[in-house]
């Protein structure tokens, strides 16, 4: 996986029927169109996750002229990133920038469903260039996909939702314990699983789980 420094990335996550037509230096409404046609949809039928940040106000504008639908999430776009490649999320694509280093993440869920993210770092200090010399990084405007950020053949994906997401719900508390919902990932032989567990607090203080896969 890529050592990637703890940076902004910009990043493009779409689905496995759109990894083919989309650029990330294509125009907003570029992407969400081929987006739409890959899918066989309007562009109004789109939702695109974007990080509720003030650097995203133009691009925020850029989506709604074309008619999609946006939603505005305050954290957590690597969830949203796995979204855009779940059938049936109600998610087409993740748009923004965000973390680096959830950016390698994401890279390796997408090597589990299939779809595709684009990425590139956002070197724009000094300081940011001296991360990345730090760590093997000498070409600041390349175009990372799933494969450059995530290389390896055999992936293990392991997430357990903290807070209410699109894909997971949060930790649930209760009298005796807690729930929580996992997904598990892997890419030979590929399969997705997602898991609910309860785990109740034993009196002498030890923890038992009761699992529904």
């Amino acid at each position: 996986m890529l050592h990637a420094p703890d940076i902004y990335m910009e990043k493009l996550v779409v689905g496995p029927s759109s990894r083919d037509v989309v650029d990330l230096d294509a125009p907003v409404r570029f992407n969400l169109r081929a987006i739409a046609q890959a899918l066989g949809r309007r562009i109004e039928d789109l939702v695109v996750i974007v990080l509720d940040r003030p650097r995203h106000a133009e691009l925020i504008a850029e989506i709604r002229a074309t008619g999609a639908r946006i939603r505005l999430i305050g954290d957590g776009d690597l969830s949203a990133g796995i979204s855009a490649a779940v059938v049936g999320s109600g998610v087409h694509a993740v748009m923004g920038t965000g973390g680096a280093p959830e950016g390698v993440i994401t890279a390796a869920a997408m090597r589990c469903l299939g779809g595709e993210i684009f990425a590139r770092l956002v070197v724009n200090k000094p300081e940011h260039e001296e991360r990345c010399r730090a760590m093997g990084i000498t070409d600041f405007k390349k175009i990372y996909r799933s494969h450059d950020l995530a290389s390896g053949n055999d992936i293990l994906f392991a997430a357990t939702g903290v807070t209410e997401g699109t894909l997971m719900k949060g930790v649930r508390f209760f009298g005796d314990g807690m729930r929580t919902t996992s997904l598990v990932m892997q890419t030979r032989p590929r399969r997705i699983r997602f898991i609910d567990s309860i785990h109740v607090s034993a009196k002498a203080g030890a923890t038992e789980k009761i699992r529904f896969f």
